[in-house]
């Protein structure tokens, strides 16, 4: 995708430890008639796939997910939260997932109440790297006896391991942009 292949030349930045740091329009800032083209072509990709919600992960996907949720005619969000809170009903489906920018392990919780038996679910995320997130969405689809139908992702690392994770699964990844290098303050597209 273009567009968004400019905006990450003009805007992003690289920092150490191959850090592609986007966040004036993607994941602290958000550019949302970038993420309604983002969201177009989402749907393109996925045509004649049947969706019935879409998952992520907080906090930078739900922007996403959410115009995304539009072109899909307006399935519900759901998303898998870090933290459990004391409101959250204790029937959850979890896993286990290692943040790449943060070098943290989170327990990610979805409540059972939000996925069901044989729904058709896309996991949509910002960035793939290692592809420890979208392996734990996929686990919790797995859990409720769902169906993931694709991970669709803005930013793939294409250098790092995270695609090949996926479809480990036997789950088909969709991203928008692929690098293939960072080097010297520069972002190399495959």
């Amino acid at each position: 995708m273009e567009l968004l292949k400019n905006k990450i030349r003009e805007e992003g930045k690289v920092l150490p430890g191959n850090i592609l740091k986007v966040d004036s329009f993607l994941n602290h800032q958000m550019d949302v008639k970038l993420f309604n083209e983002m969201g177009k072509e989402f749907k393109k990709r996925m045509e004649g796939k049947k969706i019935d919600k879409i998952l992520t992960i907080e906090a930078s996907g739900i922007g996403i997910a959410t115009i995304l949720s539009q072109h899909f005619d307006y399935v519900p969000v759901v998303f898998a939260k870090k933290i459990a809170s004391a409101n959250m009903d204790k029937e959850v489906y979890h896993s286990r997932v290692q943040s790449f920018t943060k070098n943290k392990i989170y327990d990610v919780v979805v409540n059972k109440r939000f996925i069901n038996k044989k729904e058709r679910i896309l996991i949509i995320d910002d960035f793939l790297a290692n592809g420890c997130a979208a392996c734990g969405l996929i686990d919790v689809v797995r859990q409720a006896e769902a169906e993931p139908v694709a991970v669709g992702i803005v930013i793939e690392k294409g250098f790092q391991p995270g695609r090949s994770e996926i479809e480990k699964q036997g789950v088909p990844v969709e991203s928008l942009a692929i690098i293939d290098k960072l080097e010297e303050g520069q972002v190399y597209f495959k």
